[in-house]
């Protein structure tokens, strides 16, 4: 008779545990406020599955992030929330539809935007090339005499191929190419030495250090669209003497060209060597010392340099 009793008042815990309602976003229950609303509005049990209809009115708010149509769950059980929404009449259903196509179509607008203002970007650089290699006057006719679609088309693939010509790495080509026959060539071999301690058939000069920098998105792209204005200063400064302005600008861009990968390859292979020669000092005393002292006297000279300009 006892235990049943037990049984019976533990079955009445259990229920007024249940029955009372806790709200899992402000923590409050009946006791604090008698006239708030109340839902279970997933598949929760126990005292999580009780919310304020206010307090999840406002969490479902922070969930949307001003999106009132985008779908708001449940954080314990993962449930999706049943949200409805009053009628509010045909006019106010057409605007929703409008403003959701509006806000859908946006961002193809925009990129629509984007792509044209780079297209006729391309299209105005590559009819200023144009007339820069060829001449204002001569440019301007062969424009006007030429297809407009072959104009829409060839133009902005200047820009294009400039780009694609700066990203040829032919500077390190070429002195991959003469690093490996600088042992054959006693020329090439006098004019690019290698590192001494490198020369042995366990491991070759060719090999040994990397060749590839990495490429700068930005400097190609200034290094590319400046190229046709360096090409046209270098042939009158270098060819004046050639009647034809086109000749003058092809001579100049290869002439800058020439130049500067002889430079390029120069720099590179002394950059290599640097980096062949390098060694990493036991770290002593003496060796701290005289680091702090050389780095003292670089500080030291920079200093001056900066005061004197």
């Amino acid at each position: 008779m006892s235990g049943a009793t037990r049984h019976a008042s533990k079955s009445s815990s259990t229920g007024n545990e249940e029955d009372r309602r806790n709200c899992w976003v402000c923590f409050a229950s009946d006791e604090d406020d008698r006239m708030a609303l109340w839902v279970k509005p997933c598949r929760c049990r126990g005292t999580t599955k009780w919310v304020h209809q206010t307090c999840l009115q406002r969490w479902v708010d922070e969930k949307q992030q001003g999106n009132a149509m985008a779908p708001v769950r449940c954080p314990q059980c993962n449930t999706e929330y049943i949200i409805i929404f009053p009628q509010m009449g045909p006019v106010v259903m057409v605007m929703d539809l409008i403003d959701e196509f509006i806000s859908r179509s946006c961002p193809f607008v925009a990129a629509g935007v984007v792509i044209g203002s780079v297209y006729w970007t391309a299209v105005t650089f590559g009819a200023v090339t144009v007339m820069q290699v060829v001449g204002p006057r001569q440019g301007l006719a062969a424009m006007e005499q030429a297809d407009p679609i072959f104009l829409l088309v060839g133009l902005p693939t200047i820009p294009l191929l400039l780009i694609m010509a700066k990203m040829v790495r032919w500077e390190e080509a070429v002195l991959r190419f003469l690093r490996s026959s600088a042992v054959r060539l006693p020329l090439l071999k006098h004019l690019m030495p290698p590192p001494p301690q490198l020369v042995s058939p366990a491991q070759p000069y060719v090999d040994t250090l990397p060749l590839n920098d990495p490429a700068s998105a930005t400097r190609v792209l200034c290094g590319a669209l400046l190229f046709p204005t360096v090409a046209t200063l270098a042939g009158k400064a270098l060819f004046e003497s050639v009647p034809s302005r086109l000749q003058r600008t092809l001579l100049g861009a290869a002439a800058f060209v020439a130049v500067k990968g002889a430079l390029k390859i120069y720099h590179k292979h002394k950059q290599l060597i640097r980096l062949s020669l390098r060694q990493v000092l036991n770290f002593d005393d003496e060796n701290a010392v005289n680091i702090r002292q050389r780095q003292a006297r670089e500080n030291g000279n920079s200093e001056r340099r900066e005061n004197a300009q």
